[in-house]
């Protein structure tokens, strides 16, 4: 018994389009993969963290500097003496709650820097490093 033509046709049809249907949908899933992700108010931002820690200076430079080395909204600024000496005399525990934790216009640097380098970074603005 021969196979009507037009269900031979159907078959190599359906054939050929479910092959070319995965080809297709391997170049969608390629071009509409996130490129980036979204930050949600209220939720924790990822971190990614550098293969070692930074040193003192670097995260001062990265982190640090663009309000201290300004004073912006009232940031003690690097290089005067008078403005530092009253929260180095607080020690370093309190320093470094401040910086992680945020303190008056300051924002928590938690998110910005391990623990390990904001203390690297006061050591190094206090000249201890």
């Amino acid at each position: 018994m021969k196979t009507p033509w037009l269900l031979t046709a159907l078959g190599l049809s359906l054939s050929t389009a479910a092959l070319a249907s995965v080809d297709h949908e391997a170049e969608i899933a390629k071009r509409i993969k996130p490129v980036g992700s979204v930050y949600l108010a209220g939720a924790e931002p990822e971190v990614i963290q550098p293969a070692g820690p930074r040193s003192g200076e670097q995260t001062y430079n990265q982190v640090c500097g663009s309000c201290h080395s300004t004073g912006l909204l009232g940031a003690p600024k690097s290089g005067h003496a008078d403005d530092w000496a009253p929260r180095k005399a607080q020690g370093m525990d309190v320093l470094l709650d401040h910086a992680m934790n945020g303190f008056n216009n300051m924002t928590p640097q938690k998110g910005s820097a391990s623990e390990e380098e904001i203390a690297a970074a006061i050591k190094f603005k206090l000249g201890e490093a």
